[in-house]
């Protein structure tokens, strides 16, 4: 079925390529500016929307064997992901039952046991409580019942989404919306992963505008890469992720081949981002590559931190293609820190002065649009109605 629906996503950009065409939203939108800037409405996004909604917190070449596992901190969260004995990944909140200590540090690495650095409690990689120090003096503890938290958790796609609530009841499949069957064309599991970083942004929305953003990119990236991009972008919603495209002649070179033979590289170019925070930028350098950006909110609202995983398909086999891997992972990073982020932080700082009411997303903008009018509904949906606000689209309506 999703090879059937790149077909048809690849048909529509024909379409429109051939026209000389966009679909545009039926009106110019305005976001009221104090959206980036109000201390009061950052804490609420950081709450009902990072906090409430699956989050992609790593990739499955990450921990590609049982025990293997990842530590880092989403939103205030610190997660501990695992790969168990039966091959299935499991999340947890990274504290101890004991105290809280965390079990733990950042970053990834192997374990048959997860003993705690503060008074030794020791947990297996299922999460449950084997071991507790000194356990005749300390008194009764019922293990069953105090093993590690647990976080909802899914792996799709070759992707790993957690959601940083326990007690969260929200279906992580039914969020996805049919678009990781889309996803699950990159064959992400079988990649390689080369690098990563992280970068500090703007305010969260303020970044993830630029990767909704292809209006941008011949004016801001005119001396990197930009002269060779069109400022046309064509959206497809799935819920609240959107890919975003541009019309590609390219594309036209298929119309004369059966549609079995479409090459799958050329039916999922562009950007795929998933609500709310990551985009996936495809690239080519002989190397079939992506540029995987998680972005995440910061302490404050003119805050973000966004970390870069560059994958690939296939691994470098020789000196000339890991040199122009490192020549495009260099680029990539220099054009979100230089030019994008470093024009948000000018943008925030123009914002934070009161001085516009609104900013516009035009016609043209219609992933910006979409984006934000999910933001909203997000921030006003309870708990309990959670699930049924996925299921309809949504209608971009702002005025300041």
């Amino acid at each position: 079925m999703h090879r059937a629906q790149l077909v048809a996503m690849a048909r529509h950009n024909i379409a429109h390529t051939r026209a000389g065409s966009i679909a545009l939203a039926p009106a110019v939108q305005r976001v009221p500016a104090r959206h980036y800037t109000d201390p009061a409405r950052f804490e609420r996004e950081r709450a009902r929307i990072f906090r409430r909604l699956p989050l992609l917190l790593a990739t499955s070449v990450e921990l590609p064997k049982p025990g293997d596992y990842c530590a880092l901190e989403a939103v205030g969260m610190p997660v501990l992901l695992c790969r168990g004995g039966d091959g299935q990944v499991r999340a947890f909140a990274n504290l101890c039952r004991h105290r809280g200590a965390q079990l733990v540090p950042e970053g990834c690495g192997r374990a048959r046991r997860f003993v705690c650095p503060y008074h030794a409690w020791s947990y297996d990689t299922d999460g449950a409580l084997v071991g507790i120090m000194d356990e005749a003096e300390f008194g009764a503890v019922a293990r069953e019942s105090h093993g590690l938290v647990k976080l909802p958790v899914l792996e799709r796609a070759g992707l790993i989404w957690v959601t940083p609530d326990p007690h969260s009841t929200l279906d992580i499949a039914h969020f996805l919306s049919g678009y990781d069957a889309l996803l699950s064309s990159f064959a992400f599991e079988r990649w390689t992963l080369l690098e990563r970083r992280e970068v500090k942004g703007p305010n969260w929305k303020l970044a993830f505008d630029g990767y909704l953003d292809l209006y941008h990119l011949p004016i801001l990236h005119k001396d990197t890469f930009g002269a060779d991009f069109p400022n046309r972008a064509l959206y497809h919603a799935f819920g609240p992720h959107q890919r975003v495209d541009a019309p590609n002649p390219a594309l036209l070179e298929l119309e004369a081949k059966p549609e079995a033979m479409w090459p799958t590289e050329m039916l999922n170019t562009g950007v795929w981002t998933i609500f709310p925070h990551v985009s996936i930028a495809t690239f080519d350098t002989g190397l079939r590559g992506v540029l995987l950006s998680q972005l995440f909110p910061g302490a404050e609202v003119g805050e973000s931190r966004t970390v870069q995983s560059y994958l690939v398909a296939t691994p470098p086999e020789s000196e000339e293609q890991r040199k122009a891997l490192d020549a495009q992972w260099e680029l990539l990073g220099y054009v979100v820190e230089q030019e994008d982020y470093a024009t948000g932080f000018r943008q925030q700082a123009a914002l934070q002065s009161g001085a516009l009411p609104a900013v516009m997303f035009g016609r043209n903008e219609g992933g910006g649009q979409t984006f934000h009018a999910w933001v909203e509904r997000l921030l006003e949906t309870d708990d309990e109605a959670l699930t049924g606000a996925l299921c309809a689209p949504v209608s971009a309506s702002f005025q300041p």
